[in-house]
C-alpha cells in the first residue's frame, strides 16, 4: 500500500540514483503482450509495471494472470481507450470504477496506479482521479514504440535520454510491433550504464523520501 497519493501527475523522481522503471501499456491484441513477458523472463527482470485496459484483460485473462504470476506491479488503463479530458467527471468515475472491477474480477487485484489513455489528462482529471485515491503515472520518456520507425531508433531514444529516477514509456498492444525486438537491448543497455529496473511504486516511494539535508558548512 503507497503512503501517499499525490495530486500531481508522477513523471520521474528527484534522485541521484541509478534506478528507472520500465512501464508498458496493453490496449489490444494477442500477439505482443507474451513475447515481452518472454523477453522480461530470459532476462530476469524482476520489477516492471503493467497498465492494463480492461477490455483487454478480459479477452486475454490468461496472459493479464501471468503478468501477475511473474510479479509485475499492475496498474490501469482505464476501460475505454478515450481521452478523459473530453469527458465529464461523472463519466470518468464510471469508467474508472468499471475497469476497477474486470482487474480485480479477472486478476485479484486493486489498482492503485493509472494511467490514462493516449496520457490524455488535464488538472481537472488529476483532481478527479486523486480523489478516487489513484497516483496518475505518466512518463519522461517515451519510447515511440508505436511509431515503428525500427528497433534501433527506440533504444536509442531510451537510452540517450534516460536520467536516475525516469519512468519509461513502453507498449505490449499489437500495434507496437518492433517493441518485443527492442527490449532486450533497451534493457542491456539499461544495466551497463548502472540502472536497476524497479516498479512505478519505487519511484513513488523515493519520491515520498525528504531530500538530503544541506552538509553544514
Amino acid at each position: 500500500m503507497m503512503a501517499k497519493v499525490f495530486d500531481f501527475p508522477i513523471y520521474n523522481a528527484p534522485t541521484q540514483e541509478k534506478m528507472v522503471a520500465l512501464t508498458f501499456d496493453i490496449g489490444w491484441g494477442k500477439t505482443v503482450a507474451n513475447p515481452v513477458l518472454d523477453i522480461l523472463q530470459r532476462k530476469r527482470v524482476a520489477h516492471a509495471t503493467f497498465f492494463l485496459a480492461a477490455p483487454w484483460v478480459l479477452k486475454n485473462p490468461a496472459t493479464a494472470r501471468r503478468i501477475k504470476r511473474m510479479g509485475y506491479e499492475i496498474g490501469s488503463h482505464g476501460y475505454l481507450h478515450l481521452p478523459y479530458s473530453l469527458h465529464t467527471n461523472t463519466w470518468i468515475e464510471a469508467q474508472v470504477k468499471q475497469a476497477e472491477q474486470v482487474i480485480f474480477q479477472v486478476i485479484g487485484i486493486h489498482t492503485e496506479l493509472i494511467r490514462t489513455p493516449y496520457g490524455n489528462l488535464n488538472l481537472r482529471v488529476v483532481k478527479k482521479l486523486h480523489q478516487m485515491g489513484y497516483n496518475v503515472v505518466k512518463w519522461r520518456i517515451d519510447s515511440w514504440d508505436w511509431k515503428n520507425q525500427g528497433v534501433r531508433r527506440i533504444v536509442n531514444r531510451v537510452l540517450t535520454r534516460v536520467h536516475p529516477g525516469d519512468i519509461i514509456l513502453l507498449h505490449a498492444s499489437d500495434s507496437a510491433k518492433q517493441t518485443a525486438a527492442a527490449l532486450p537491448y533497451i534493457i542491456d543497455g539499461l544495466r551497463a550504464r548502472g540502472y536497476r529496473l524497479v516498479t512505478v511504486s519505487t519511484i513513488i516511494r523515493r519520491m515520498q523520501q525528504p531530500a538530503p539535508s544541506a552538509r553544514p558548512t
